[in-house]
């Protein structure tokens, strides 16, 4: 099976494309409202004609309570207003609308505000992030999103900085500094701000860092309480509000040795932050292990608290309150960072009202906990799976044995990517149904014998170049396209069951949000974005927005007319390493916020992008055993870029094409030297060998060769 990760990451980022299309003409300030948010308007009033927060509300249910737009009248939507992000890379953000005024974020973090209305832009903000910070990102260089309150925009930058920005005019309030900036942090969620106080995690578990959350005062920056998932090397309190956890429950179930004491552990908050207003406390999912392979992490085989945990803290204090572990010892990159919902279920004594926390984590499976206590309700398998046939009455998977992976490899579903990802889901109260945008990535996973800890790069402990052929053809890589799957779930909770499913054509697929005009809204990898009877799922509507639709949808009223509003890119961990798995119908193409009403005639405009000349620059070489050489190599250092078995989607440079690869002193001068490091192509001399990088220069050719013959038997 494919590499679907790999153990070094190469980095080369495509210089930003201009935005298409003239500036509309924005309305002067004084006649725009700006954000005068606070907790109580959050609670009263988000998910209605504002989307005040990241998941529309605190319960981040993403359920709008709008119905202008529904069933009956949905197919009459058309393209109102587009605006350019100016950008080629990943787009995951949800906008947030306030006053008028929708926030959003592009690649590399940087914020715009536009008029919701028109699309005309009011402000943007540029945090000046150097490019070569995209090496630590995981994922790529994206951004979820921001928070508002009390007249102030917050963002966290993908460097590991929390900004401040006034919202009237973009300008910077304050910063500070969240991360150790010499270790390999970044982030890429959305802060939650609540009761004056901004959280933010981060990310970084592949390379090696500690995970922690973080309140931080709203008006200041300063910091007010840390969270740490991973107890610190010396089992020693750190100060911190998670000290009495790890020395009651958290300390005992990690040995002594292992990676982990040097690597950090892993266990980074990178995504789902709620606020549970009645219990007064905030539920957070915790991310992998670090390296993912427990062996090498901490050989002493223990549970490894809090990672991919779904942990509840004091909202004042940080303090520790209950925690559910979903994946004891992770071993698979099965992190419990997707979207966490709060609803209220009929599963008290004789069906009394019962607050739950639900959960669809990469795992698998399909969680209820209680969400004042964490206990364990019920949970059961939302797709396929090889790793675990079931939950025991607490909730602990039952493992199948041989998923404990060692130096033979063993194909296994999910695989890293999950069987749900970041892309969030929607719950629709009234149907009590919640709506996941599940997938099928098989992998193949195996011990690396190579595995040793490095600082700063990437420490999985599993071989992603097991299985990879020397010279994957592209009917290989046709098979492997066959057996990606995606579908959109209508789950129900209480009877841990699916209700409806609508199958797609590939894997990862967009975000969801429902509404109570009975629709339910979702892009697709191809482009389409659709709305669905939220009780059936029959298809009502479909636009294509001409390039990549998986980030989560919004919609907002202003002046009696209600709008539906999805952001555009290409981009994000799947179109970077899978790029033999996309056909050719969505391009690399700018990103867009692409926003919808009743009776609107806009298009949206096409790409004019410059055809790429798909022929080896020349003749293959290498014997049999360099070009197996290359790889290993090209698996761990590039593949997680470039695409793995050497083809790229169109994000980055697909290396089969490059003029470089002619040239074995230029190809260095690039891998070795650095010389697109302004670009975020770094050098790699600390990792690779000049003989490796000449292996790799060997198998990229020969892939391209294969590929060259194969078009030319067509």
């Amino acid at each position: 099976m494919v590499a679907w990760r790999s153990i070094v990451l190469a980095g080369s980022a495509l210089a930003l494309l201009a935005a298409c299309g003239p500036k509309k003409e924005a309305p002067p300030p004084e006649e725009k409202g700006f954000a005068a948010v606070d907790t109580k308007r959050i609670e009263t009033a988000s998910a209605g004609a504002e989307w005040l927060t990241y998941g529309g509300t605190y319960d981040e249910q993403r359920h709008s309570s709008l119905t202008a737009i529904n069933k009956d009248n949905v197919d009459q939507l058309g393209v109102a207003w587009t605006f350019d992000l100016a950008t080629n890379r990943g787009v995951e953000v949800t906008p947030i609308v306030v006053d008028g005024v929708m926030y959003v974020t592009s690649a590399w973090s940087v914020v715009y505000a536009l008029d919701a209305k028109t699309g005309a832009e009011l402000w943007e903000h540029d945090p000046d992030v150097d490019r070569a910070v995209g090496v630590n990102a995981c994922c790529d260089v994206v951004n979820r999103g921001v928070a508002v309150y009390d007249g102030k925009i917050y963002v966290g930058v993908i460097d590991g900085r929390l900004q401040a920005l006034d919202a009237k005019t973009g300008d910077l309030v304050w910063e500070t500094v969240t991360v150790d900036q010499s270790k390999p942090y970044t982030i890429t969620g959305a802060p939650r701000v609540v009761n004056g106080k901004v959280l933010i995690g981060n990310g970084g578990a592949e390379l090696g860092v500690r995970g922690y959350l973080t309140a931080y005062d709203a008006e200041t920056g300063d910091k007010v309480w840390r969270f740490y998932t991973v107890p610190n090397p010396a089992k020693q309190p750190d100060g911190e509000a998670s000290d009495a956890a790890f020395e009651k429950i958290g300390n005992v179930t990690w040995g002594d040795e292992g990676a982990w004491v040097t690597d950090g552990g892993g266990g980074t908050v990178w995504d789902s932050i709620v606020y549970d207003e009645v219990n007064d406390q905030i539920i957070f999912g915790v991310g992998n292990g670090s390296p993912w392979n427990r062996t090498f992490r901490d050989p002493s085989g223990g549970d490894n608290l809090f990672l991919s945990s779904i942990v509840a803290v004091d909202v004042n204090t940080g303090e520790y309150k209950w925690h559910f572990q979903t994946t004891p010892g992770d071993n698979w990159d099965y992190t419990a960072t997707q979207t966490i919902i709060l609803a209220d279920l009929p599963l008290g004594e004789n069906g009394a009202s019962r607050r739950v926390a639900m959960q669809a984590p990469k795992n698998g499976f399909f969680y209820v906990l209680d969400a004042a206590t964490g206990e364990f309700i019920s949970g059961d398998a939302y797709g396929p799976m090889t790793w675990a046939t079931g939950l025991d009455e607490n909730g602990r998977p039952i493992e199948v044995a041989a998923a404990r992976y060692g130096k033979v490899p063993v194909s296994q579903l999910p695989g890293p990517l999950g069987a749900h990802n970041w892309h969030p889901m929607a719950y629709d109260p009234d149907l009590a149904l919640a709506y996941i945008p599940a997938q099928e990535i098989p992998q193949a996973y195996a011990e690396d014998p190579r595995f040793q800890t490095k600082a700063t790069a990437w420490n999985t402990g599993a071989d992603f170049a097991a299985g990879v052929p020397p010279v994957a053809t592209p009917e290989i890589a046709k098979f492997l396209r066959s057996t990606l799957k995606g579908r959109l779930i209508a789950w129900d909770p209480v009877a841990q069951a699916p209700r409806w499913s609508v199958e797609h054509d590939n894997a990862w697929n967009g975000g969801v949000l429902s509404t109570a005009g009975g629709l339910v809204f979702q892009g697709k990898l191809n482009g389409d974005f659709v709305a669905y009877d939220a009780a059936t799922g029959d298809k009502l509507w479909s636009q294509n927005v001409k390039s990549g639709a998986g980030a989560g949808p919004g919609t907002y009223m202003i002046d009696g007319e209600q709008y539906v509003t999805i952001a555009t890119g290409w981009g994000s961990a799947f179109a970077l390493v899978a790029g033999y798995a996309y056909d050719n119908s969505v391009q690399s193409t700018v990103g867009k916020v692409v926003t919808f009403k009743l009776g609107a005639t806009g298009e949206i405009p096409d790409a004019d992008l410059p055809l790429i000349e798909k022929t080896p620059k020349a003749a293959s070489f290498g014997t049999e055993a360099q070009i197996a050489e290359g790889v290993v190599d090209f698996s761990r250092n590039c593949a997680v870029c470039h695409g793995a078995l050497g083809v790229s989607s169109g994000v980055l440079p697909d290396l089969r094409w490059s003029a470089i690869t002619a040239d074995p002193e230029a190809w260095k001068g690039v891998v070795l030297g650095g010389h697109f490091a302004v670009n975020g192509m770094v050098s790699f001399e600390e990792y690779l060998s000049e003989n490796d990088v000449e292996s790799i220069r060997a198998y990229v050719l020969a892939q391209a060769q294969a590929a060259a013959s194969e078009s030319a038997g067509q």
